[in-house]
């Protein structure tokens, strides 16, 4: 089933001012209108965007500069309109080849400078990824499984667990735990579970961490799923206590170079890649949550955005006892999709040099979540904007198109890099209805 939302101008305005559109409390407002309602096109179909940019609520009568260009990529076409009693029209064209342009838009008042960008779709039901499917994928993640499986038993995966009392309350439990995932590596999560849960069984759910070199600094921001009967763990990847001063967490952080360079450590080799005890960590957090005598011994969900949603899609691929997923604006997908002139998915190695050779491609393929998405067999839930500029809709198309298992949609096309909370709400009771 797919699910179109159109978002009101008063919804934008109560968003987070985080990646907005429509900036949270601004005095000027973009309007851009797709002669499409749901801002799709079949190929070689005009598109035409009435634009208007008020301010303080008034119309401005102001020249607007805009380019037009594929998604994520160079301008191809561009030009000024006037706009006139607050309005213009501005025809995009077309594309020949499924995917997205993206109108990108300028305007001065004053000394202020204003600037939006809306992004429409053609025929991208039709998009497919530019990464290989290696012979040897599964192969190769079975192997890896296994040998962390080795390394250190599922009995022996929890180093440390701590009742923390400062995120507990009436209707929940907080736990920090150390998960040692292989010889060499281990993990932070904090783990909720529902009051009294030992007289009880309940599902469980995996939450891995959007990008970036971080702890886990909100940990109560989704409590209503433990206030719902889930147990939760929402785990961090680098190894990096959350407890830990922020000066400390300075220190360390500094070593890893850029704040996302870890995505490009190790590339050369697909036994060296640095995420490839990140994706094993996923599913042996599963063993662990899996191990729980308060589980319920059926359920079990993934949910993340970005990285997280990512991370979520390649957990569901690998690891047969996920029951249902839940992904937002999945990062990773179809990475190395610039080679093909058009969009490729975050973390945009085409703007690093030397990071889409030959070599690095192929180690990519084992770790894109292309390759993930085509080996879901549970049910999924899938979000994306159009406007995304961190994991484009294109990249969000493609692994929306490869999933062949029970699969439901919301396309937000106003969104950026954002969900509301009212959609990350809603994905937990979706989830509930897929309980067994």
């Amino acid at each position: 089933m797919r699910k179109l939302l159109l978002l009101t101008i008063a919804a934008c305005c109560s968003l987070l001012s985080r990646a907005e559109n429509y900036p949270h409390r601004s005095d000027y407002l973009w309007l851009t209108v797709p002669d499409h309602a749901d801002w799709l096109y079949k190929t070689g179909e005009q598109a035409k965007v009435e634009v208007s940019l008020y301010v303080y609520g008034i119309p401005q009568d102001v020249e607007v500069s805009y380019e037009i260009g594929p998604d994520m990529m160079p301008a191809t076409s561009k030009g000024k309109v006037q706009l006139r009693n607050g309005r213009a029209t501005i025809n995009m064209g077309t594309m020949k080849q499924p995917g997205f342009l993206d109108l990108r838009l300028t305007a001065a008042n004053g000394d202020k400078k204003y600037e939006h960008h809306v992004k429409v779709g053609f025929s991208p039901e039709q998009l497919k990824p530019y990464t290989k499917n290696p012979a040897d994928f599964e192969a190769f993640w079975n192997k890896n499984l296994e040998t962390a499986r080795k390394e250190v038993k599922s009995d022996k995966l929890l180093v440390k667990c701590e009742k923390v009392d400062k995120y507990t309350t009436s209707e929940f439990d907080c736990y920090l735990l150390k998960l040692k995932t292989d010889s060499r590596h281990a993990v932070y999560g904090y783990l909720t579970k529902p009051k009294g849960s030992a007289s009880g069984k309940y599902p469980v759910v995996l939450c891995p961490p959007g990008a970036g070199i971080k702890t886990i600094k909100e940990p109560m921001r989704n409590t209503y799923y433990a206030k719902n009967g889930f147990i939760r763990l929402e785990m961090e990847i680098h190894g990096l206590n959350p407890e830990m001063t922020d000066e400390q967490f300075k220190e360390i952080s500094t070593a890893f170079d850029r704040e996302n360079g870890y995505l490009e450590n190790g590339l050369d080799d697909r036994d060296n890649y640095y995420m490839k005890h990140v994706y094993v960590a996923c599913v042996r957090a599963l063993d662990y949550l899996t191990s729980l005598p308060e589980w319920d011994g059926r359920n079990v969900f993934v949910q993340g955005g970005s990285q997280g949603g990512a991370l979520s899609l390649i957990t569901a691929g690998l690891d047969q006892r996920v029951t249902a997923c839940v992904a937002n604006h999945p990062a990773l997908a179809d990475m190395a999709g610039y080679l093909d002139n058009r969009a490729g998915g975050y973390p945009h190695l085409n703007r690093l040099n030397n990071m889409l050779t030959t070599e690095k491609v192929a180690t990519l393929a084992y770790y894109d979540v292309v390759n993930f998405a085509r080996r879901i067999t549970c049910p999924v839930f899938l979000t994306w904007g159009y406007n995304d500029n961190v994991c484009p809709p294109t990249t969000s198309y493609i692994v929306w198109n490869l999933i062949t298992a029970p699969k439901e949609s919301l396309m937000t096309p106003i969104n950026e890099h954002w969900t509301t909370e009212a959609t990350n709400y809603s994905q937990m009771l979706w989830l509930k209805k897929r309980l067994f």
